[in-house]
């Protein structure tokens, strides 16, 4: 990563663990991330300026309805990736770690290019390198855990095994 990158992201984190942007951030954010999608035809994401960032295809856990998120994720290796169901530090968990939980089964858009994942909840004892590697990219990340006062979810996106 840039030195540039790494100083810009090092300024801005600390405003994203504020009062103000854990309440503003999850009205106005999605909102702009669809108009934005809607107008690159899915390439661009503010995010995205930042950090990784992807869009979730997920199916609702109750509904079977197809849902759409916003999110950062991590690298971590080749074909996978990282999501942490932060949900702006809010006391419940983000509806897509429920659909993820109930269908593992999903895809992701990265830049507009559609790929097909299967998200697997990261255990325990992999939890705290997980957040390491998070926090290489975006510091102090895991204050939004915590903050919110729960686990956050965090799972692991994989291209599925071809048979």
């Amino acid at each position: 990563m840039s030195s540039l990158l790494h100083a810009v992201r090092s300024a801005v984190a600390p405003l994203t663990r504020t009062r103000f942007f854990r309440a503003v951030g999850p009205v106005v954010l999605p909102p702009a991330e669809r108009v934005l999608a809607w107008c690159s035809g899915g390439r661009l994401q503010i995010s995205a300026l930042l950090v990784p960032s992807l869009v979730l295809h997920t199916r609702g856990a109750r509904s079977g309805k197809p849902r759409d998120t916003y999110l950062m994720y991590t690298p971590d290796g080749p074909g996978r990736a990282i999501v942490a169901g932060s949900a702006f530090a809010q006391d419940r968990h983000p509806a897509w770690t429920y659909n993820l939980l109930a269908h593992p089964d999903a895809s992701i858009s990265v830049r507009g290019r559609h790929i097909p994942v299967h998200a697997t909840l990261v255990e325990d004892g992999e939890r705290d390198a997980i957040w390491a590697q998070i926090e290489r990219q975006w510091p102090g990340y895991r204050g939004y855990e915590r903050a919110s006062g729960r686990k956050v979810r965090l799972f692991r996106l994989e291209r599925p095994q071809r048979a």
